[in-house]
This record gives C-alpha cells, structure tokens and sequence, in this order.
C-alpha cells in the first residue's frame, strides 16, 4: 500500500473507546488506544491513503451478553451488521484519513 500511495486501513474500535464504563476498564483502554493509534498513523499517511476508526455500534456478541445479560439480545447479530458495514468500508476514501467513524 506505502508504495502505491493508496488504500484504507481500517481499525475496529468501539463506542467504549470514546467513553469509559464500569467493569470493562481494560477493554475501553484497548479500543482508547487504537482510536490513538489511528489519528497517530493518519498525519503519517501519504495522500491517497487513509485509516479510519470504525466502531461497529452495539452488536449481540458474548461479551454484550456477559455485561448486559439478556437484554443483549435486543441489539442485532453480526450477520445483520455486516452487509451494512462492507458498503460503508467500500465506500471510504482519502477524505476520511484519521476518522472515527460509527456504522
């Protein structure tokens, strides 16, 4: 990609890497710091490429169920975040280098 000049990367954040919560301290810290890592790497980028934060919004995972309990079940499957996410990641360009972006 560094070659060519192009290409998006694209890091999964979370809502949790923009706000903090109890009892998952070190998974926001994680998510804090790739949402660092992606405006770091941005003003590293040539033009033509970009990196972006993307945070999938609330998806039904074992980890929502283990904090949220059965109320997790409300929110959607990753099967059903997917084929929204793909459009929107297809769609990217160098105008969004150093976003932090929800789907």
């Amino acid at each position: 990609m560094l070659p060519k000049k192009e290409g998006i990367i694209v890091n999964f954040s979370s809502g949790w890497g923009r706000s903090g919560a109890a009892l998952v301290a070190p998974y926001c810290a994680s998510k804090w710091a790739v949402e660092g890592l992606t405006r770091s790497v941005a003003k590293e980028l040539p033009d033509g490429m970009a990196v972006i934060a993307l945070n999938p919004g609330v998806i039904h995972t074992e980890m929502l169920q283990s904090c949220f309990g059965t109320s997790a079940s409300i929110y959607q499957e990753p099967d059903a975040w997917a084929p929204k996410a793909a459009t929107m990641i297809l769609n990217l360009a160098g105008a969004d280098n150093g976003a932090s972006l929800t789907v």
